[in-house]
């Protein structure tokens, strides 16, 4: 078919990197042993038997099979509204609530309600690599603010501030951060934004990963308790890492009351409503299922404590930032492409994962680990097959 015929801000876009990396994984001979799959972010263990009891109930359930209100459940926006509400001890309502089929969802809505074509959004280098394709789909620039190896890649207010200008509508940051795990210290998001509200632009936050967080963190941030939060805060959410169901699809949006009703304007188009019998589930499992949510981080953390200490084993594989489900790592092969790194990790030594080039310029010497998908003694096995490579590997 002529290539005029298809939509050029999407017949451009490369093709989903996940599926790549796995089909690199399948050309591993096993000989070193099972492959190590440490490549999209999927919890590594299965969802809690009641969830799954209330799943089945829901979809069985006629009066589930119709369309529901396109905010979202009323019993689900209650509960996560009282749920955020003491995470962040402060006072979030229903009507603050949108529910949406996954953060991806939730964050194309946002993309559509604050901006338009021809409108910049910011992103930071390296970015998570669906951010900046939902933004070409759409014909939204994206820009982006520097972050680096050398400051834990947190984001650089100099940089931000600069970037502040003309048809910049937004900037979204994500935190506990993906690709790189960088954990935003409340501080620094408060000073951010507050940037944006002295230049009138829209802060975008993705908390997916926010559950895996050090419980001496007592909560993410304090933008809830400004006042004026909901002039220009909008908050993404995904419920699929905490409840292990990304197969169902489901987010939520916090925003101020008019910001839902402008993302009810979208979804009425784009889905109507988010699938039902997962938001009956989960509005019964919020509240249910606290501790077992809880032994879930504690078991995230080992798994993170374990990646550190057996990355020591390593040869010149270094952790450049870690946090919630991923870790940034820079490999040994100065001038060699990331791509080809992973693909050869992939198929020579059976360990998948995402390389840095996926995620932005000048990414060429990281690979990002999802250490979330393995139990402490895969992860043991790792440095043993991270040292199979040698750069003769390249050579040939």
């Amino acid at each position: 078919m002529p290539k005029a015929l298809y939509n050029q801000h999407v017949d451009t876009l490369s093709l989903p990197p996940v599926p790549l990396v796995q089909k690199w994984g399948r050309s591993y001979s096993g000989d070193y042993g099972p492959l190590l799959d440490l490549s999209q972010a999927v919890p590594g263990y299965p969802p809690h038997v009641d969830i799954l009891t209330w799943l089945a109930e829901a979809a069985g359930d006629a009066r589930i099979a119709g369309y529901g209100p396109i905010e979202g459940e009323d019993d689900l926006r209650r509960e996560y509204a009282s749920h955020v509400s003491s995470l962040y001890q402060t006072a979030i309502y229903d009507q603050n609530v949108h529910i949406t089929s996954g953060c991806n969802q939730a964050f194309i809505s946002a993309l559509m309600v604050v901006a338009g074509n021809g409108d910049t959004v910011l992103l930071s280098n390296p970015f998570y690599f669906n951010h900046e394709t939902s933004l070409n789909m759409l014909g939204i620039k994206a820009a982006f603010y520097n972050t680096d190896a050398e400051t834990g890649f947190l984001p650089d207010l100099s940089s931000l501030r600069n970037q502040m200008s003309g048809n910049v509508k937004a900037i979204v940051l994500i935190s506990p951060n993906n690709p790189t795990g960088a954990i935003y210290p409340p501080s620094l998001l408060e000073e951010i934004f507050d940037l944006c509200q002295q230049k009138g632009i829209w802060m975008i936050l993705d908390e997916t990963y926010r559950d895996f967080l050090d419980p001496e963190i007592k909560y993410p941030h304090t933008l809830f308790s400004r006042p004026t939060w909901q002039e220009n805060f909008i908050q993404l959410y995904s419920f699929s890492k905490s409840f292990c169901i990304p197969g169902h699809r489901l987010g939520a949006v916090l925003g101020g009351e008019e910001t839902v009703q402008q993302f009810a304007k979208v979804m009425d188009n784009l889905q109507i409503c988010a699938p039902r019998a997962p938001q009956a589930a989960v509005a019964k499992a919020l509240p249910a299922l606290v501790d077992w949510r809880e032994k879930n981080r504690e078991e995230i953390a080992r798994r993170s404590t374990c990646l550190g200490d057996v990355m020591q084993h390593s040869k010149q594989w270094k952790i450049k930032a870690q946090g919630a489900y991923f870790a940034y790592v820079e490999h040994p092969f100065k001038g060699i492409s990331s791509i080809k790194v992973a693909e050869k990790l992939a198929s020579k030594a059976g360990v998948t994962s995402i390389p840095g080039e996926f995620f932005g310029p000048k990414q060429e010497r990281y690979l990002r680990i999802a250490f979330a998908n393995a139990d402490t003694e895969t992860l043991k096995l790792l440095p043993e097959r991270l040292n199979l490579l040698e750069r003769g590997d390249f050579e040939t």
